[in-house]
């Protein structure tokens, strides 16, 4: 069952969503060659509990991590490792918090200085499409429109779409109905309604549409072993205007102080929709 959301309960949204913004954010500020995933999921776990939140991910389903850290050919659900980052590794890290009841969920995919210029059009395209997805989201419109924004955008680029993964709604649970797939036609799936939460999430790959999940039961790897990037806005449609509830910008300034990270390249159009 769909549950619409007031705008109270929109701005407790937003609050926690800024939270996970901002742990990202704290991320990138730190995050280069020869970090460790344990050593930012520490880091990303002791700002969210300082203010006063709960790391949304640690325990989900017996989850170990704070942070889902993702690198290369891994899709998602990544568990944070001693393993060190390489130079021309790029990295997926997924963040949720639960704060004053309410959770927000975000993703961001940064990029070691050594990695190849046609992995960061990997990086771009799949940036885009959130973008592209989030301009469809409209009262009125379908979830297949959504759907169809994103998939258009990366198979324009001869990249392929994850089938078995998709996006959520959001609010007191970190995962609730509808699902919002990265994939489908336009005018089908369900009417988007005012007050409808939504986690939209891009999982592109280089290579072929295709995953399999890795021994250790969580992580999600692309089944060619080519790279796959994922990037996530919570956002909220309303009779208004939608709204991005996540922030990407505090992450991508922080990116620009950081040598140690590639940043991608924003088309400003499509950026700009983070506002409307």
């Amino acid at each position: 069952m769909v549950y619409l959301k007031s705008q109270e309960e929109i701005e407790l949204i937003r609050k926690s969503c800024l939270l996970v913004s901002e742990t990202l954010a704290l991320v990138a500020s730190v995050l280069k060659p020869g970090m460790t995933g344990l050593e930012i999921d520490k880091l990303a776990e002791e700002y969210i509990k300082d203010k006063g939140a709960v790391p949304a991910f640690k325990g989900y389903q017996g989850f170990p991590g704070t942070l889902c850290i993702s690198p290369n050919e891994c899709v998602v659900h990544g568990i944070p490792s001693k393993e060190t980052f390489k130079d021309d590794d790029i990295i997926s890290i997924d963040c949720g918090v639960l704060w004053n009841e309410y959770f927000g969920d975000s993703a961001f995919t940064f990029a070691m200085p050594g990695v190849s210029e046609d992995t960061m059009l990997l990086l771009n395209t799949t940036n885009e499409s959130l973008y592209k997805g989030i301009e469809e989201a409209v009262v009125g419109n379908r979830m297949g429109d959504v759907s169809h924004a994103i998939q258009k955008h990366a198979e324009n680029q001869g990249f392929s779409v994850v089938r078995e993964l998709v996006g959520h709604g959001i609010g007191k649970n970190l995962h609730e109905a509808p699902e919002v797939p990265n994939y489908g036609k336009r005018g089908r799936g369900g009417k988007l309604k005012s007050g409808l939460v939504i986690a939209i999430e891009p999982m592109i790959n280089k290579g072929v549409k295709q995953v399999k999940q890795s021994s250790d039961g969580w992580t999600i790897v692309t089944k060619d072993g080519t790279p796959s990037a994922h990037y996530e806005h919570t956002i909220a449609i309303t009779s208004e205007k939608t709204e991005t509830l996540s922030d990407h910008r505090i992450i991508e300034e922080a990116l620009k102080n950081n040598p140690e990270i590639r940043n991608i390249s924003l088309n400003n159009s499509i950026f700009a929709l983070q506002n409307f």
